[in-house]
């Protein structure tokens, strides 16, 4: 599963030549400044951690010159399909993709063999894929994505905003209004949501074209963002500086969260091997992360090796806060209305999921020691976040618990997953038709566009 470093490299440099619209005037021989492997330098890695781990880190040299490797990476076959934007149109891009989910390539009119090798690179399920307990994977979420996800969605989100060199995308694309951010927050709750319903992840499932739509729209923010820094030379984007915008590595901690949970839960317990249950919740995560894209060697299986790789790019990502980006996408986050209607119970709603997700948040990401960073971040919790918090578990500990339970008991596992199911599908319903893409305007070309 893991490539020679040679060939690692080989693989980054080749996008200069393969998609010169969009790579041809990056250096993938210069290291931006995201990356260190200076042990004086502070990395993104918690402190609690770093004393232990960052040491061990960074004296196995060819995994950090991995990671910058993967620092350098973008998707392939997705930027390839995006960097036909100046001749097609970003509107076709998406219908022909869509169509290509929905009904298979044939069905597509004269398709670009950008887009067949998009299609098939994701049709292409690796060897290590086991569906049945991918599928189990998915049964067992269900209660998380009905019961807690809703609750901590918006603290997962604003965790990705903690970096300015991974976060300043973000910021480029128009996400500081209150309207991208709820659009944001719903296409990432929605994606994750749909790949736990039943069959979402075959291959003309909902879950399928939904990783390929993020895709496209990661790699378009690509494309817009380099070029714009080429063309304007006074641009928010410096490659010598992020590198290239989303790295396929920048998607690693919010894809493999549960893998990563998973891992830590059963490394505290002193097991190195997981139960079927995790195994299965774990390779879920591994298979969603394929679909969007994420090269194998970042999708270890194992319970170590899954916590050495996150640890590997927490601590070579350079330690960057900047108000301007990550305390307004922050702000801007955690200010959002998240609800569709004022009704009085949408506003307690409201009120109960923010603070919620704020405690969530700074005891998941931050650690109950490290206040600093929350008040820096603007998250910092009160005594009302700590109540509401607390009335919130009240609410949503015994569902958890109650269905986890009902999901081991013959007959009563299948009714309760109906209920779930159900329930998933309603909450879609409220997160909206997801788009996957920012205003249309941060897509526009630099050429005219064709029409749709």
């Amino acid at each position: 599963m893991t490539q020679s470093l040679d060939a690692l490299w080989e693989q980054v440099r080749a996008q200069k030549t393969r998609i010169p619209s969009l790579y041809g005037d990056i250096d993938f021989d210069v290291t931006p400044e995201r990356f260190t492997d200076d042990i004086h330098t502070r990395s993104a890695l918690p402190e609690k951690f770093a004393g232990k781990y960052r040491g061990k880190i960074l004296a196995d040299k060819e995994k950090v010159e991995r990671a910058r490797a993967y620092t350098l990476l973008g998707d392939n076959v997705a930027d390839a399909y995006a960097a036909l934007m100046p001749e097609y149109g970003f509107r076709n891009l998406i219908t022909m993709l869509k169509t290509a989910c929905d009904k298979g390539l044939d069905a597509v009119d004269n398709p670009p063999q950008e887009l067949s090798d998009f299609i098939q690179a994701m049709e292409a399920t690796p060897d290590w894929v086991d569906m049945d307990l991918v599928r189990e994977g998915a049964r067992l979420s269900r209660n998380q994505m009905v019961n807690l996800a809703p609750y901590v969605i918006r603290g997962a989100f604003v965790a990705t905003f903690m970096n300015k060199y991974s976060g300043l995308p973000m910021a480029i694309t128009g996400t500081l209004a209150n309207e991208s951010v709820n659009q944001r927050i719903n296409e990432t709750a929605s994606f994750f949501t749909t790949a736990t319903l039943p069959g979402a992840l075959e291959r003309f499932g909902p879950g399928f074209k939904a990783a390929a739509m993020v895709r496209l729209m990661h790699s378009m923010v690509r494309f817009n963002i380099i070029k714009r820094a080429t063309t304007d030379k006074g641009g928010p984007w410096d490659p010598a500086v992020y590198g290239i915008p989303i790295p396929q590595v920048d998607q690693m901690p919010a894809g493999t969260m549960p893998a990563y949970l998973t891992a830590f839960k059963a490394m505290r317990k002193g097991r190195k091997h997981f139960t079927r249950q995790e195994r299965a919740i774990v390779e879920l995560s591994r298979y969603e992360c394929f679909l969007l894209g994420l090269p194998a060697e970042l999708l270890p299986a194992e319970a170590p090796d899954i916590i050495d790789t996150m640890l590997t790019y927490s601590g070579t990502l350079r330690e960057g806060y900047d108000d301007s980006t990550c305390g307004e996408l922050t702000r801007a986050t955690m200010s959002v209305y998240r609800p569709k209607d004022d009704k009085l119970i949408s506003k307690v709603h409201n009120a109960v999921e923010r603070s919620f997700s704020k405690v969530f948040f700074t005891q998941a990401f931050l650690g109950k020691k490290d206040k600093s960073k929350a008040e820096e971040m603007g998250v910092a919790p009160d005594a009302l976040d700590y109540a509401l918090f607390s009335v919130g578990n009240l609410f949503i500990m015994p569902r958890l618990l109650a269905y986890r339970t009902l999901q081991d008991i013959p007959v009563a596992n299948k009714v309760a997953d109906r209920i779930l199911v159900k329930r998933i599908k309603q909450l879609l319903v409220d997160y909206g038709h997801a788009e996957y893409t920012t205003d249309a305007n941060q897509y526009a070309p630099t050429t005219s566009e064709p029409a749709a």
